[in-house]
């Protein structure tokens, strides 16, 4: 492995655990991901060291979760043998799956990140298919030695703030928190918020009885100007991270295309996950699972979508709600999905939850749906109205509050609403998918999540936590 010897200096913190000898160094690959729904080709952009120490778990380098589309391995040349692997997902395997793809192509910039190695070696990236196989769609050798690795430094370090130091990065899940669209007058702005969401957040199970084996860093390089861009309403900013409301043409995600500006104001602090808190209060927000996600700090919802699009990007969880407007087509085959909180039930026997599931719970699981469905299409037909006329955010507030009780009041009295099962309606569609419960993070504005989605979380901080807890 390549070693750093790197003492940085924090706001209130010193990182001394990446100066110890045997960490390796953080190796970052950036390339082009361009196709349509029809073909897809790569590109090598470079390859870069970072300027910390790899903050990741040593004693996993093998992925065993595998929640992502694709899956990238590194490969010794001369034996074969996998010396890293991790599963992923991307903006462009998002992409592909909408209407758009369909017509044009397009191209995105993505990254790997890995602990580096020390002699020349491959990277096999590969791709999930139906059956949820991977099969390698691009292989390229990289020589660590080569004079055009770039070296990257730590420009943010100074301005890296530790929200909660639970001890070395390498034996701990370390989450960023990158403020998008805060100005230097605002940055306090932006620390009090992220300590408020993180609280938050470490007060909902399972993170809750978790909390020691997290990190959590804040980092908001300042912006000229407060806010980030709102395409669909004449809005636009040259934000630091480049997030921006409509993606894909859908009102309420926040993506950002700026990768490699992202990564390298990312690379200043430990991160294995990151999430963005834009300084908006309009609903939005987005996750990718291992990629980062995104919520709209000042909504009034910001505690919801910070958690439940946190869901996506940490643990892969897919959404369990059909009733919104959807980005994505929908599939001309239903398909058994590959995430751990729907399924297309296939055979009740072989639920793939089972070990959760409440005894003598039939399959699949009655509740009231036809109601809720009724209740939601009057609902988001008034959201889409609403947003047309850019109706005040406090209206569109008061809808949601009104969805919620209204659901709420309608669970109450189900007769399993506490059961583990395969309730019908899940991943954007209302018949052939399922989820695990009644009500969800995952599904509706509620404040918990499922047991199944819990143990989906579970089973990654273990993997990031092994060390730690032996």
């Amino acid at each position: 492995m390549l070693h750093v010897h790197v003492t940085i200096a924090l706001t209130a913190l010193t990182l001394c655990a990446h100066a110890v000898a045997d960490s390796p160094a953080t190796m970052r690959v950036d390339f082009y991901h361009s196709g349509n729904q029809e073909s897809e080709m790569f590109s090598l952009d470079q390859v870069v060291i970072e300027p910390l120490a790899w903050s990741g778990n040593m004693q996993r380098p093998i992925d065993i979760t595998l929640r992502g589309k694709y899956l990238f391995e590194i490969v010794d040349i001369d034996s074969g043998a996998i010396a890293w692997s991790r599963s992923f997902s991307s903006i462009y395997g998002e992409w592909e799956m909408t209407g758009e793809a369909t017509r044009m192509h397009r191209t995105f910039h993505e990254s790997l990140r890995f602990p580096a190695q020390e002699s020349e070696f491959e990277i096999v990236l590969k791709k999930r298919t139906r059956s949820h196989d991977f099969v390698e769609i691009w292989r390229f050798a990289i020589d660590p030695g080569d004079y055009l690795v770039h070296r990257e430094s730590a420009r943010h370090a100074n301005d890296v703030v530790a929200i909660l130091n639970n001890g070395d990065p390498a034996t701990k899940v370390d989450l960023l928190l990158l403020g998008d669209g805060y100005t230097a007058e605002e940055h306090d702005d932006f620390l009090a918020r992220a300590r408020e969401l993180t609280d938050i957040l470490f007060s909902t199970s399972p993170f809750k009885e978790r909390k020691s084996d997290f990190n959590v860093w804040a980092l908001a390089p300042p912006s000229a100007e407060s806010g980030v861009s709102r395409p669909s309403t004449n809005t636009y900013r040259d934000s630091p991270l480049g997030a921006t409301y409509d993606a894909f043409r859908a009102v309420r995600y926040i993506l950002t295309y700026e990768n490699k500006a992202m990564r390298r104001i990312a690379s200043s602090a430990p991160y294995d996950f990151i999430e963005i808190l834009t300084n908006t209060d309009v609903y939005g927000g987005g996750g990718i699972y291992s990629l980062y996600s995104t919520a709209a700090a000042n909504s009034e919802w910001a505690p919801y979508l910070f958690i439940h699009e946190f869901g996506h990007h940490f643990a892969g969880l897919a959404d369990e709600y059909y009733t919104s407007a959807a980005v994505y087509e929908s599939p001309e085959v239903i398909v058994e999905p590959y995430e751990p909180n729907v399924t297309a039930l296939r055979d009740p026997s072989l639920l793939k939850w089972r070990r959760h599931a409440t005894p003598n719970t039939p399959l699949p699981t009655p509740w009231p749906k036809n109601e809720f469905e009724k209740h939601s299409a009057a609902v988001q037909e008034r959201r889409a109205q609403m947003r047309a006329a850019d109706a005040p955010e406090a209206e569109m507030n008061a809808l949601f509050r009104y969805t919620k009780e209204f659901t709420e009041d309608l669970f109450r009295t189900s007769e399993y609403r506490s059961a583990v099962g395969a309730f019908e309606g899940a991943n954007y569609e209302a018949r052939g998918y399922y989820r695990p419960e009644q009500n969800c993070l995952m599904f509706t504005r509620t404040d918990y999540f499922c047991s199944v989605c819990k143990a989906a979380i579970e089973d990654v901080i273990d993997e990031y936590t092994l060390l730690s807890r032996q």
